[in-house]
């Protein structure tokens, strides 16, 4: 039998951010980000981790994501935070020994 996850699928409503930059920060706490400084003629390339750099999981599509079970307390509460502007639904699903391998290596 295969192991429980949640799937996990969202949309934003873009008219309820205030403008795009509170939009992307939504992006980015859930994502992560590259952030690029350019410094007279060096440049300083950073990874900025998000929630998803400390929960395995698997990206499905563009707006919903594959977490284990045990995870999901933590992905409700930053949703919950943005609940005026996003809309998100989560579903049970039992995962295939394959596709759990591929969380556990977190691509």
């Amino acid at each position: 039998m295969g192991k429980k996850a949640i799937l996990i699928c969202f949309s934003v409503n873009s008219e309820k951010f205030e403008n795009k930059y509170e939009r992307n920060k939504f992006f980015r706490h859930l994502y992560g980000w590259k952030q690029i400084i350019r410094k007279e003629e060096k440049v300083y390339s950073y990874e900025r981790n998000g929630l998803l750099d400390e929960i395995p999981h698997l990206k499905v599509d563009q707006s919903s994501f594959i977490i284990p079970e045990a995870h999901i307390r933590k992905v409700i509460e930053f949703l919950k935070e943005w609940e005026d502007k996003v809309i998100w639904k989560t579903f049970k699903v039992l995962l295939d020994e394959d596709i759990e391998d591929l969380i556990k290596e977190g691509i």
